[in-house]
C-alpha cells in the first residue's frame, strides 16, 4: 500500500488553556505533521471538523467539553440581511488583490494593528515575521491572501484556503480605524460571493462556541450547518450577535 492511501496518525494534545472558555482546559487532536498532505486528505479532514492553524491540522477534542461546533455556509441558500446589504453597499469601493501567501510588510504592519487593537495581550501579540508566517501559512495546502484595497491603502486581507468542496476562511485582518466599514462582516461576505463564482458548495468557518461572545457573530450568517456527531446539518441559533465581528475563524 503506498503512503498516499495510509491514514495519518492522530495525536491528542495534554491539557491546555482553552482559547473560546475561560478557566475551561482543553485538548487538541491534531495530525501527524510529517504526513504527506494532499488536497484530499485535507479536504477531507476539513469535512470533518478539522481546521488548520499554520502547517498544523487539529481539531478540539475534550472529553467532558462538545461546545466547539465546526461550522459552514451552504452558499446556494445563504440571504444577506438588510444590514448585511449595507456592509457591501458600503465597501462597493473596495478591490480585492488575490496574493501567494508569503511575507508581505504590508499585510504584517496591518496585522499588528489588528491584534493590538482587537487581541492585545492574545497569543499572537506582538509576533515576528516567522511566527506570523507560522501561523497563517501552510506549505502543503493550496491558499491565497486576499488584499481588500480602498483605493491604494490596504484596509484587509482575507486568507483563505481552496479545498474541494468550498472555501476555508482561515483568518481576517483588517484596520481597526475603520469600524464604519464593518471589514470583518464585509471578508465573510466576499468569501461567500467567491465560493458561489468558483461553483462550490460551501464555506467553512471554523468553529461556533455558544458561550464565546468572540464567536458570536457567526450566527448572523444563515443558513449555517453544524458538524455534529459525525455529520453536518442546519445549526439554528437564537439571539443576538455583535454587528461588527473581531474575526477569528478558528
Amino acid at each position: 500500500m503506498s503512503i498516499a492511501k495510509q491514514s495519518p496518525n492522530l495525536f491528542l494534545s495534554t491539557g491546555h488553556s482553552c482559547s473560546y472558555l475561560p478557566e475551561h482546559t482543553a485538548n487538541t487532536l491534531f495530525m501527524d505533521p510529517r504526513f504527506p498532505i494532499t488536497p484530499e486528505l485535507f479536504g477531507d479532514f476539513n469535512r470533518r471538523g478539522f481546521r488548520r492553524s499554520g502547517d498544523l491540522i487539529y481539531r478540539p477534542h475534550c472529553q467532558s467539553c462538545q461546545a466547539c461546533v465546526p461550522v459552514r455556509i451552504p452558499v446556494d441558500a445563504f440571504k444577506a440581511h438588510r444590514g448585511q446589504r449595507r456592509t457591501l453597499d458600503h465597501n462597493r469601493d473596495l478591490i480585492v488583490i488575490a496574493k501567494a501567501p508569503a511575507f508581505d510588510i504590508e499585510h504584517f504592519m496591518l496585522f499588528l494593528r489588528y491584534q493590538n487593537a482587537r487581541h492585545p495581550g492574545g497569543t499572537m501579540a506582538n509576533p515576528d515575521p516567522p511566527t506570523y508566517l507560522r501561523f497563517l501559512v501552510g506549505r502543503h495546502v493550496d491558499s491565497t491572501f486576499f488584499e481588500f484595497r480602498a483605493a491604494k491603502t490596504l484596509v484587509a486581507v482575507a486568507v483563505v484556503d481552496h479545498l474541494p468542496d468550498g472555501l476555508s476562511a482561515v483568518y481576517t485582518f483588517y484596520d481597526p480605524a475603520s469600524p464604519q466599514r464593518g471589514l470583518g462582516t464585509y471578508a465573510i461576505l466576499w468569501q461567500i460571493q467567491k465560493t458561489l463564482a468558483l461553483n462550490l458548495p460551501y464555506l467553512y468557518l471554523g468553529y461556533w462556541v455558544k458561550e464565546s461572545p468572540k464567536m458570536a457573530y457567526k450566527s448572523r450568517f444563515q443558513p449555517l450547518e453544524g458538524y455534529q456527531n459525525g455529520c453536518w446539518g442546519p445549526l439554528v441559533i437564537s439571539g443576538t450577535t455583535p454587528d461588527e465581528p473581531s474575526f477569528h475563524a478558528r
